[in-house]
C-alpha cells in the first residue's frame, strides 16, 4: 500500500477515537455524493470496465474470420555450390499474398456469436461488480453513522452513570444508602467505560472501511435518503428480478455463447470456400570474381479459388464438438443454478426487510416506554421506593433499547439495498441523477454496426451465418425454476 493511503487510512481510524463533534469533517457529507465518488474513483469498478473493454476486442478478433488477409514476404539466399558449373549466385525474391474467405462452413458465424455472447456477459458482470460496490459502500455510509451514534450513547451512558456514582457516594456520606450501592454504581460505570472503548475501536474500524469504499476519510455524514426503488411487493421484486438480474443475464449470455461455440465445433466439419491471389518477383543474378554478373528477372501472378473439406481428422474435430457440448450443458446447470441463487437472494433479502421494519416499530415502543421507566425510577429512588440498583437496571435498559433501534434502522437500510441488488436495480441512476452513468455499449455498437473493412465483409458473415441463432436477451420460460419455485 502506498504511504500516501495508508497515512489517509491510519488519519481516519484515529480520528474516530477523538470526541464525536471533533471528529467530523467541515461540511456534511450524503450517500449520493459518497456513491458518485465511489462510482467515479473505485480501483475494482474502473478494473472490470477495463477488462469489458478488453472483452469487446474479441469480437473485433473473430470478425477477421470475414475479412481479406494480405502479408508480404521476401528473401534473399546465397549460394556458393562446390563443384558447380553454375557457378555462385544470389537469389532474390519478394511476393505480395491476399486471401479471402468465401465460406468456412459457419466457423465465423459461430465464433462471432460466441464473442457477441461474451461481449454481453461481461456487460453484466460490470453490473454486477458495480452493484457490489454500490452495497458496499451503502454499508459503509451507515456502518459509521450507525456507530457515530452509537458512540453518543455509550457517551452519554457514562456521563449518567457518573453522576449516579458521584450522586451514591454523596448519599452514603450522609448515610442514606450503603457501600454496597456505591460499589454498584461503580462496577457500572466502569463497564459502561469498557463499552465506550469498544465502541470508539467499533467507530474507527468502520471510517477504515467507508475510507477503502469511497477513496476519502468521512466527515459530518447526513442521514441516509430513502431508498425509492424498494418495492411494494414480492412478486413484484421477482418479476424485476427475472428481468433485470445481472445474475441471471450473465448465465443467460454464457450459455448463449456456449451453445454458440458448439456450432462452431460442428462446423468444422464443413467444407471451407476461399480466394487467394499472389504476386511474386524472382531476381537470380550470377556472382563473378570482377565483381560483374548476369541475372535473371522472373514475375508471377497467381489466383486460386481454394476449396477444403475435411475428411479425417483423427477424432480431433469430434472430440472438440463433444467437449463443446458438455461445456454448454454446465453452462445450462449453471444458468438453472442463477435462478435459484436469485430467488434465495430476493427471499432472503424480502424477509429481512419485512423483520427488520417489524423491529424498528418495536424498539421505538420499546424506547418510549424505557424512558419514562427509567425517569419514574429516578424519581421513585429519591423517595426511597426505588434501590440504586434498579436505577442502574432501569439506565441500562434504556441504553440497550437506544442501541437496538440505532441497530434496527441500520439492519433496514441494507437490507433494502441488499433486496435492490438481488433484483437488478442497485444502480447508479437509481442512487444517484446526477452522475451520467458508464457508457458500455456505445462504442461496441459502433464497432459492431458500422462501416465494414470491405464491401463484401457483411455479405460473408451473412452467408456464413444462416441458420445460426442470435444471440439476444431471452425471456424466463413458464416452468423455469425462478417462476415455479417461488416462497
Amino acid at each position: 500500500m502506498r504511504n500516501g493511503y495508508r497515512q489517509t487510512v491510519l488519519a481516519a481510524a484515529s480520528a474516530a477515537v477523538l470526541m464525536l463533534g471533533m471528529a467530523g469533517a467541515a461540511c456534511a457529507e450524503t450517500l449520493p455524493e459518497a456513491i458518485a465518488l465511489a462510482y467515479q474513483s473505485n480501483p475494482t469498478l474502473l478494473s472490470q470496465r477495463a477488462q469489458l473493454r478488453a472483452q469487446e476486442e474479441t469480437y473485433e478478433q473473430a470478425r477477421g474470420g470475414s475479412r481479406p488477409s494480405l502479408s508480404l514476404g521476401g528473401t534473399s539466399r546465397y549460394n556458393d555450390p562446390q563443384g558447380s558449373a553454375i557457378g555462385t549466385y544470389t537469389t532474390n525474391s519478394a511476393s505480395l499474398t491476399a486471401s479471402q474467405a468465401v465460406y468456412t462452413g459457419g466457423r465465423t458465424a459461430g465464433a462471432l456469436r460466441a464473442a457477441e455472447a461474451q461481449v454481453l456477459a461481461a456487460r453484466q458482470g460490470l453490473r454486477r461488480v458495480e452493484a457490489s460496490v454500490m452495497q458496499s459502500v451503502i454499508q459503509a455510509y451507515i456502518d459509521v453513522r450507525r456507530d457515530s451514534e452509537s458512540l453518543k450513547i455509550r457517551q452519554e451512558n457514562v456521563a449518567v452513570l457518573k453522576r449516579q456514582l458521584d450522586e451514591a457516594k454523596a448519599r452514603f456520606d450522609v448515610g442514606e444508602i450503603t457501600k454496597t450501592d456505591v460499589n454498584q454504581a461503580a462496577a457500572r460505570y466502569a463497564g459502561a467505560k469498557a463499552l465506550l472503548a469498544a465502541a470508539e475501536a467499533q467507530l474507527a474500524a468502520s471510517r477504515a472501511a467507508y475510507t477503502a469504499n469511497i477513496g476519502q476519510a468521512p466527515g459530518d455524514l447526513a442521514p441516509e435518503p430513502e431508498l425509492t426503488q424498494v418495492p411494494a411487493s414480492v412478486d413484484l421484486a421477482f418479476t424485476t428480478a427475472e428481468r433485470n438480474s445481472p445474475v441471471l443475464l450473465q448465465a443467460d449470455y454464457t450459455e448463449q455463447g456456449s451453445n454458440a461455440r458448439v456450432a462452431a465445433a460442428r462446423a468444422e466439419r464443413m467444407p471451407n470456400l476461399s480466394l487467394q491471389a499472389q504476386l511474386a518477383f524472382t531476381d537470380q543474378s550470377r556472382v563473378l570474381s570482377q565483381a560483374s554478373g548476369s541475372g535473371h528477372y522472373d514475375r508471377d501472378v497467381t489466383a486460386a479459388a481454394v476449396f477444403t473439406q475435411p475428411l479425417l481428422a483423427g477424432g480431433v474435430i469430434n472430440s472438440r464438438v463433444r467437449q463443446a457440448i458438455e461445456l454448454n450443458t454446465s453452462d445450462r446447470l449453471q444458468l438453472d443454478y442463477a435462478r435459484r441463487s436469485v430467488v434465495q437472494a430476493v427471499s432472503q433479502a424480502w424477509a429481512q426487510l419485512l423483520a427488520t421494519k417489524s423491529s424498528i416499530i418495536a424498539n421505538e415502543e420499546q424506547v418510549r416506554a424505557t424512558e419514562i421507566a427509567f425517569e419514574g425510577t429516578k424519581q421513585e429512588n429519591q423517595v426511597g421506593l426505588r434501590t440504586t440498583l434498579d436505577v442502574l437496571n432501569a439506565e441500562q435498559e434504556l441504553r440497550n433499547a437506544e442501541l437496538a433501534l440505532v441497530n434496527a434502522r441500520r439492519d433496514s437500510y441494507l437490507a433494502a439495498a441488499q433486496l435492490l441488488n438481488a433484483m437488478g436495480a442497485l444502480e447508479i441512476r437509481n442512487l444517484n441523477t446526477a452522475v451520467t452513468p458508464y457508457d458500455d455499449k456505445s462504442k461496441f455498437n459502433r464497432r459492431k454496426n458500422g462501416l465494414s473493412l470491405t464491401p463484401w465483409d457483411r455479405i460473408v458473415e451473412t452467408v456464413d451465418g444462416v441458420g445460426g441463432a442470435k444471440i439476444q436477451q431471452r425471456e424466463m420460460l413458464p416452468d423455469a425454476p425462478i417462476a415455479a419455485n417461488r416462497p
